[in-house]
């Protein structure tokens, strides 16, 4: 389960990979599809909310205001 959390994915299947049980074929491949994709995904959130945040002057931004912003830009 852990080798499919975003911040996990290296560690765990490098030592999933070393261990004595044999981790199925499709899983390593999607664990990098799925930590890429996350990667892509968290860029692009922070791309719009910085592109937005930028323009706010001094306030820092509440929740309900990032997500807003993620909306709109």
């Amino acid at each position: 389960v852990f080798s499919f959390v975003p911040p996990a994915i290296p560690f765990v299947m490098i030592l999933r990979v070393a261990a004595d049980e044999a981790v199925p074929v499709w899983q390593i491949p999607a664990s990098i599809a799925w930590g890429y994709a996350c990667v892509v995904g968290m860029v692009w959130m922070a791309a719009r909310i910085f592109r937005v945040g930028v323009l706010m002057q001094g306030k820092p931004p509440s929740p309900l205001e990032l997500i807003r912003w993620l909306r709109y830009a």
